[in-house]
Order: structure tokens, then C-alpha cells, then sequence
């Protein structure tokens, strides 16, 4: 047997490069390098007690059995009641789901509404699994090429002239992993007045990140244009928001009829989320929220130091993101530079070899995000890691012989 008895759509979809990154991070670490990794997406703060000791909870009760497919009861309400709060939207019970991560629920939808040829409009740069999601759906990603002068977030221009007859989604991320750019409600107001124009378009909000904005407010398509809630499908979870990754919960919240199609989609395949991180997420949804000020201060400072140190590396540049906890670099004045061994840097993916191979610290090349001549910098560690792990990458891009980089 090989990988030619696979099926066709395999051929279609590619490993995660972020999962890539964090694999050649732990082959590293475990020939005995000290690796640090800003690759991966995930804080470090511990999940907070009150969530862990619900889990514990459950645990001790008995929740250990199957539950309903979207989700208990208890959950249901608290999703609800977070929409409400936090969003200013009003679901029923058969119109919220829960899933094993936002991931899961961003595929269920798209698998259970894209027929083949259909197109879905991702602006660039993009989270990495939307274009392979898209295409083990047989639909086929329409890349719309978001650039700084616009802030990496899309236009009313540009989402109108991608838009065809086949178009099925918009999926709109904000804050925006790997940018860290966040729509305003104005921004919004325009795209949901474009799309007010082509009925057949859903919408996909991916929220995840919605409670890590720095600067200006968070806004979600649904709450700002109400005449578009029976085709936006409105995705969050605990993961980001909470430290709970590893929990695999997220949540969703749109039209019956999508949401129908998902949970029986997910019927067949994973069937319900984890009863113990369902009991937690319930915690966390509608416990003390207070912690999140804190971690946000927190994640400010580690921002503003990648940022320092980048502004002090010859041939890196970035601006300040506005949210997530990710800075977009520029790399391309290192491009055309060669390494100790005489290897030149011809693009984005040669910079991150060099930077893993030569500084061990591990980062996410942005052609895997739809935008090369970038890299991604995860800053989610405690500030001495970070610390070490920009002054490596600073030694590392002044070994590079320079003459060569293109002006």
C-alpha cells in the first residue's frame, strides 16, 4: 500500500505548518537542544482553578457519559446567556452547538454547505486550516489578498469583486490570527452592506480571539447588522479566551436550519464534546471573568517587547497588532541574505529554517498564511522566555551576510 491508495481529496489538503513547526520544536528538544517555540498558538496561563475544579467536579459526579450531540442543557444555557451578554444576540437552544474546538465546527459547517465548485472568500493572511477545510469540503478557496496599507483586513472593494455566482461563504476572522488585526464596527457595517447584495453568501465569524483586543472594541457581524442573521454563523470557544486549548470545546450559534446539518454531521463522526470540558466551559462562560483584564495587561507588555526587540533587527519590520496575541513580521529585507554556511535566504520558509536551525526558537513562515515575506511570532510565554528567545533571533539574523539583500 502507499499514499497513492489514498483517496483524491487527500491530495487536496496539506499537514498543519503550524502543527509542523511544533514537531520539528520537539525533535529538536529532544536531541537535547533548548528550543523555544513562538510558533504555536496557545497561552501559557494556567486554565483558571474555578474551571479546573468544575471538571474535577463532573468527574467526581459521574458526568462521564454521552450527552446530547450539541451539547447538555447546562451548556446550552450558557452559551446563550454569553451571546446575549457579551454580543447582544438572542439564540434559541436548536440554534447554538457545541463541538470539540471552534476547529471542529468551522469544518462541520462548510462540509454540511459546500457543494463542489462552490467558492468561499478568505482574505489573506489567513489562519492556516480555512483553504484546506475549504477544499476536503470540494469547495474551492477564493484567496482575496488583504496588504498593510489596509490594515490585513478586507475591503468592501475587494470582497465585492471576489464575490461570483458560486460564491458560498465569507469567512471573516477578527482579531485575526496570524495579524492581530481587528475590525471596527464601521469596517463590519461596510462588508455587511456588500453582502446585504448577495443573498446566496454565508457568513462565518470566527471570533475566538474576541476577548484579546487592545486597541479599539471587538465587534461581530451579527450584532451590527441584523438583517444578515439567518446566514451568519457566529463561532467562539474557551480555548483562546480561557487558557483551555487541551479542553477542545468551542461553540457556535446561527440559523436552525445550519445548525441541524452540523449537529447531524457531527452525529456521525465525533459525536458529542467531552462531558467533563462541557461541565467546565460551563465555568467558565458563566463564572468570574475578572482574570481577563489581568491577562490582557500581561500579554500588552509581551507584545511591546517582541515589538522592541523586532524594531532593533536590521531587515524585520512589523506593526502593532491590535489584538490576539501574535506580531506579523516583515521579513523580506532579509531576503537575498546567505547564512554562515553560504545557503541564500530566497524566501519566508528559508528564514524560519534558519531562525530554528541556528537561534532554536520556532516560528511560523507567513506563505503558510497566505502571505510570504512574513514571519509569525507567538508571543503567549512569560517574558524572560520571550526575552532570550528575541535576543537569539537578533544574534542569529546578524550572523546573515548581508551584501546581497535586495534593495
Amino acid at each position: 500500500m502507499s499514499d497513492h491508495d489514498l483517496a483524491p481529496r487527500m491530495r487536496r489538503v496539506r499537514p498543519s505548518p503550524t502543527a509542523a513547526i511544533s514537531d520539528k520544536v520537539r525533535a529538536l528538544a529532544a536531541a537535547g537542544h533548548a528550543v523555544i517555540n513562538l510558533g504555536e498558538g496557545e497561552l501559557d496561563f494556567a486554565t483558571p482553578a474555578h474551571i479546573c475544579a468544575a471538571g474535577i467536579a463532573a468527574i467526581e459526579a459521574g458526568d462521564t457519559k454521552y450527552t446530547p450531540v450539541a451539547g447538555t442543557a447546562a451548556l446550552k444555557r450558557a452559551i446563550i446567556a454569553k451571546f446575549d451578554r457579551d454580543n447582544g444576540l438572542a439564540f434559541r437552544p436548536d440554534e447554538v452547538i457545541a463541538g470539540a474546538g471552534a476547529k471542529q465546527l468551522v469544518f462541520n459547517a462548510l462540509l454540511a454547505t459546500v457543494a463542489p465548485g462552490d467558492e468561499v472568500v478568505v482574505p489573506a493572511p489567513y489562519w492556516v486550516s480555512y483553504p484546506d477545510m475549504v477544499a476536503l469540503a470540494d469547495g474551492e478557496p477564493r484567496i482575496v489578498a488583504c496588504g498593510a496599507a489596509d490594515g490585513w483586513k478586507l475591503t468592501p472593494a475587494a470582497l465585492e469583486a471576489a464575490i461570483t455566482p458560486r460564491t458560498r461563504w465569507l469567512i471573516l476572522n477578527s482579531p485575526g490570527n496570524p495579524t492581530g488585526a481587528v475590525y471596527s464596527p464601521a469596517e463590519i457595517a461596510a462588508l455587511c452592506a456588500v453582502l446585504l447584495r448577495h443573498p446566496r453568501v454565508l457568513v462565518m465569524a470566527d471570533d475566538i480571539y474576541e476577548h484579546l483586543v487592545y486597541t479599539g472594541v471587538f465587534a461581530t457581524p451579527a450584532a451590527i447588522e441584523p438583517r444578515l442573521a439567518d446566514r451568519i454563523l457566529t463561532i467562539n470557544g474557551v480555548s483562546k479566551s480561557h487558557s483551555m486549548t487541551g479542553w477542545r470545546l468551542g461553540f457556535a450559534g446561527g440559523p436552525a436550519w445550519l445548525v441541524a446539518a452540523m449537529q447531524t454531521l457531527q452525529s456521525q463522526s465525533t459525536s458529542n464534546p467531552s462531558s467533563i470540558s462541557q461541565a467546565a466551559a460551563v465555568a467558565a462562560l458563566d463564572g468570574d471573568q475578572s482574570f481577563l483584564a489581568g491577562w490582557r495587561e500581561t500579554l500588552r507588555r509581551r507584545r511591546d517587547l517582541v515589538l522592541d526587540a523586532v524594531a532593533r533587527i536590521d531587515g524585520l519590520r512589523a506593526e502593532v497588532p491590535q489584538g490576539a496575541f501574535y506580531v506579523w513580521v516583515d521579513c523580506s529585507g532579509l531576503l537575498g541574505a546567505r547564512r554562515p554556511s553560504g545557503a541564500r535566504l530566497a524566501g519566508d520558509l528559508d528564514v524560519a529554517e534558519h531562525l530554528l536551525e541556528e537561534a532554536h526558537v520556532g516560528l511560523v513562515h507567513g506563505s503558510a498564511f497566505g502571505a510570504p515575506g512574513h514571519l509569525r511570532i507567538a508571543y503567549a510565554l512569560e517574558e524572560d522566555t520571550l526575552a532570550e528567545a528575541m535576543a537569539r533571533i537578533a544574534a542569529a539574523c546578524a550572523r546573515l551576510r548581508r551584501t546581497t539583500v535586495a534593495a
